[in-house]
């Protein structure tokens, strides 16, 4: 799956944070000798890319301790350790959902604060699967307002995908429940919920996304298959804070980093990554149907750091 995308997909998103910031962090290693004003340099621009204080000390301390036990002693091949502790740390174990769905239909819920690009996300991943050959449905779920089961119609026609979907103030866990059962007589492949824009202060919707969980559970006990946390890469550091909340409510799988090609503060994947380890399943380059990109640690440290 994913095929079709094109391989520039994550080297357009990161442009941004390559020129405005990990060019910097590369550039660093271009002078003659290693030296402690270096790694103080280093330790502010990473911070400064949003990295975070936390993770950037851990990648620094690690990238240290390799090149001392490694006699690295030349700028130039410091640097090279440095993109390794990178891939390092992006690379998180989890399970993804372009794998080999081991239940039919393979239940998606997906979470998010509003304004994250949660419903694109949902469009971008229904749009994937179909051209993959899968049969997806879309149940919307965020019924506390009209505008976001219009806005999921909206995307699912453009998706050519179909929608299941009540009346706004309609309890949450019926629509799930209609959509699970439309889906088993069918015969979709996957089911891709969507929830509503809970912010994480508030328990009673926190609580609400609890029982939807709940109800998909009643229609298959392994259900929900994925539990996808779609984080708005603009955010930054409050993203951290959100993906806590989300993932002690609704037990997080793995994240869809939104909005990536509108930041250039790129270096939140690395927080994101090293203190929540959780596995970033996909990136958000664009605003059209086929802009969605596998997250592939390796190609993306080389896309960020040139």
């Amino acid at each position: 799956m994913f095929s079709w995308f094109r391989k520039d997909k994550t080297e357009q998103a990161v442009k941004p944070s390559r020129e405005a910031w990990f060019g910097k962090v590369m550039r660093l290693f271009d002078r003659p000798s290693l030296s402690d004003e270096l790694w103080e340099e280093l330790e502010e621009v990473l911070i400064a890319a949003d990295v975070g204080m936390k993770t950037t000390a851990e990648l620094i301390g690690r990238v240290r301790q390799r090149a001392k036990a490694e006699k690295a002693a030349q700028p130039a091949s410091v640097r090279e350790l440095l993109k390794e502790e990178m891939v390092a740390l992006l690379t998180v174990t989890g399970g993804a959902p372009d794998r080999q769905p081991g239940r039919v239909p393979w239940i998606i819920l997906v979470v998010g604060v509003n304004g994250s690009g949660k419903t694109t996300s949902i469009a971008k991943l229904a749009y994937s699967f179909q051209q993959s050959g899968k049969k997806v449905l879309l149940a919307a779920a965020d019924t506390f307002r009209a505008a976001a089961i219009d806005q999921l119609k909206v995307w699912g026609e453009r998706a050519g995908v179909e929608v299941v979907a009540h009346q706004p103030g309609a309890d949450p866990g019926a629509v799930v429940f209609d959509a699970l059962e439309a889906a088993a007589s069918r015969q979709v492949d996957v089911v891709l919920i969507d929830t509503a824009g809970r912010l994480h202060t508030r328990v009673n919707l926190m609580e609400e996304l609890k029982k939807v969980k709940r109800v998909a559970s009643r229609k298959d006990v392994t259900a929900p298959h994925e539990v996808l946390l779609v984080l708005d890469a603009t955010t930054g550091q409050n993203g951290l804070v959100q993906a806590k909340h989300f993932t002690e409510a609704a037990g997080v799988t793995g994240i869809v980093l939104a909005k990536l090609d509108g930041t250039a503060k790129g270096g939140i994947v690395l927080a994101i990554s090293a203190e929540l380890k959780l596995p970033i399943l996909y990136i958000g380059t664009g605003e059209k149907l086929d802009d969605i990109a596998p997250f592939d640690a390796r190609a993306f440290v080389e896309a960020l750091c040139g």
